[in-house]
Parts: C-alpha cells; structure tokens; sequence
C-alpha cells in the first residue's frame, strides 16, 4: 500500500508539472495559470477535478485541475462500511471501477454495488476508470475522454484529497479552494451513518471552519442543509444544489427556484447551484424543465446568493453554441453567474483573462 501511495503521489506531482506546461502553451500562459484569483467573484470549479481530460474524482484529475487554474476543486463525497468519507460521485460504484471484477459477489439485490458496503481496505483494491453507461463495462460516457481500463488510478479519500490541494497551495503559493458534496445523506441516514457529521469533522480538522475559509459544502437535500447549518453548526459556506426533479425527502425544486424560495434559501445558505438549463434554455426544453424563473440569476443575487451553474463539457454542447467557450462566455458575462463547474477547467480560465492574472 505504500509503495501504491508513493507512485500516486509522484503521478500527481508530474501530472500538475504537465498542467503546468501546458498552460504555457495554449494562448494564456503560466502565469496567468500560477495566478487563480477570484477577482469580480467570477470562478472556476472544477468539476470532478479536471475530468475532461482523466478519470474523476481521482488525485491525478485534481492535481490536473489545480495546475490549469481553477479556483476551486469540487469532490462527491460518500462513507464506507466503516465510516470513512471517500470520494466518488455515486453512491454506487458500478460504473466508474472495477468493482464487478473484483467482487462479483458484493452487489446488493438491485443489482448495484454500493460504496457503503466496503470498507476502506476494500475501496482502496478497486481501480477507476472513466465512466461508463449504466449497466456497461465498456460503453463509456464519453468516449473521446481518457482511454478505459489504460492506467490505474485509486479512490481517494476526503483526507487525501484537502491534503493533496493543502500541500499544492503551500508548494505554488496558490489559494485554491474545496467544493465537497454531501451525497444522499437520508441514504447514509437509513443505512446507519450521518454523512454530515463525519465530513465536518474531518473540514474542521483541517481549518476549514469559517465563512472566510476556501470551502463550499454542497448538497441537494435542503432539509439536511438546514441541520447542517443549524444543528450541526456549520460555518463555512453552504451551496444549495438544484435539480431537475426532486431526489431526497420534501425537495422542491421548482418553488426554491421563485424569489420566496430564494429568500428561504439564503437564510442558510450562500448560494444556489442549478443545472445551468434552468437558467437559461434556449433549445426547447421548456416544459420539460422547471424553469419557473426566468430571473433566476437576478432573484438568487437581490438575496446575496452567490449562483454557480453545472455542468459546462466542449464534449456536451447545447444546440444555441458552436464551442464551449462561447457557452461558458455567455454564462460569466451575459447571464451574470458567479462561477461555473466544468470538465473542462483551463476553458474557464482562459475567457476570464482579467480574473486569473497576477
């Protein structure tokens, strides 16, 4: 295991080397890269790390992400059998590693894999891979991305991951943040763990216990947000997620998007982070979505709501753009977000020139 975690860690460090690099190649140089500032409150999540260009939610996407510029890092986060917080983006892990080959025998009756199920010895065996569809071991999402099943590459922990961007902020001299996600918590609730506990421990732990510390927690569930804020004490900033459709207990998504809901919102809350079609559709989607506001942006800002949109790809492009670029720039600038969460971070650092230089 330790001559693993040193290989990871040297794979990390060449991998931000080669960000790094290729900063200084594609027009807005290495400066500009080191700089990552959040001037005009404009910035840039990476969304899964850098997953356009690796596997997510691994170290080596993050150390990619760090090295192209974002401002903060975001990271799903999920408890094992034995109430370790790691990070994956399901709840499940069928689709983005090896679980089926290595336990075949583990999967619950729906046919799933679940990360609590597993202790942490047991995550750590398992090998990520970019992901796949539902149901597949070799139909991945996005094929253009990182080759399936070419490397090997590790489920971090909530730990490994602060300490990863922690000593990267020491050694650059670079501030870059931590965007967690509390994942399903009335799931973690139902199967004996509170998810919400268990990661403020460990954000505390490691300073990020104020309103002015490099943190945005995140979850979608606003009942649990309240108790996070108010029960559990919560001090850093807290990002109400926005879905299509509600997934956890008394979610309605489409009455938090009306400027009541907002107001509700920011009684503990600092901001919103809706699909970015619920801000702005422009290939037909209405009725399709609850799109109930077209002043979303606006409304979320009379409230002090700070907005951050997902999920901006160059691999996933709405009908109404020709480049990613355009899409993200018609988000900064024309629709007046906050910040953006993309697969594809060094996109976002190179149209916000003014915000990412020394």
């Amino acid at each position: 295991m330790k001559n693993k975690k040193k290989i990871i860690e040297i794979a990390c460090t060449l991998v931000c080397t080669l960000a790094l690099t290729v900063g200084s190649t594609v027009g807005y140089g290495e400066s500009t890269v080191l700089a990552a500032s959040t001037k005009n409150n404009k910035i840039v999540i990476g969304h899964r790390g850098a997953c356009g260009y690796l596997p997510e939610h691994t170290l080596e996407s993050y150390s990619l992400a760090y090295g192209l510029g974002a401002d903060y890092i975001e990271s799903d986060v999920c408890l094992t059998k034995d109430g370790v917080p790691v990070i994956m983006h399901d709840i499940t892990i069928d689709t983005t590693t090896d679980v089926a080959k290595i336990y075949p025998n583990r999967k619950r009756v729906d046919g799933h894999y679940y990360v609590i199920d597993f202790t942490l010895s047991e995550i750590k065996t398992l090998s990520v891979h970019e992901r796949t569809q539902e149901g597949s071991t070799t139909d991945v999402v996005f094929p253009g991305r990182f080759p399936l099943s070419s490397a090997h590459f590790e489920v971090p922990t909530l730990e490994e991951y602060i300490q990863l961007i922690q000593g990267l902020n020491k050694s650059t001299g670079k501030d870059v943040g931590i965007y967690p996600e509390l994942k399903q918590p009335k799931f973690h609730t139902d199967n004996g763990q509170d998810i919400g506990t268990v990661v403020l421990k460990v954000l505390r732990k490691y300073g990020y216990d104020t309103p002015e510390s490099k943190c945005y927690l995140q979850c979608f569930d606003p009942s649990y947000l309240i108790k996070v804020r108010t029960k559990m004490g919560a001090k850093v900033k807290i990002i109400q997620l926005i879905s299509v459709e509600a997934d956890c207990p008394g979610a309605n998504y489409e009455k938090m998007m009306t400027d009541e809901g907002l107001a509700k919102v920011a009684t503990y809350a600092n901001g919103i982070g809706p699909w970015c079609d619920q801000i702005l559709d422009e290939d037909g989607n209405k009725g399709k979505l609850p799109v109930t506001n077209p002043n979303l942006v606006k409304d979320a800002h009379k409230h002090n709501l700070v907005v951050h949109p997902y999920t901006f790809r160059k691999d996933d492009l709405p009908k109404y753009v020709t480049s990613v670029d355009q899409l993200m720039k018609r988000f900064y600038f024309k629709e007046d977000v906050d910040g953006i969460f993309t697969d594809f971070p060094d996109h976002a650092v190179k149209v916000l020139p003014n915000n990412h230089k020394k």
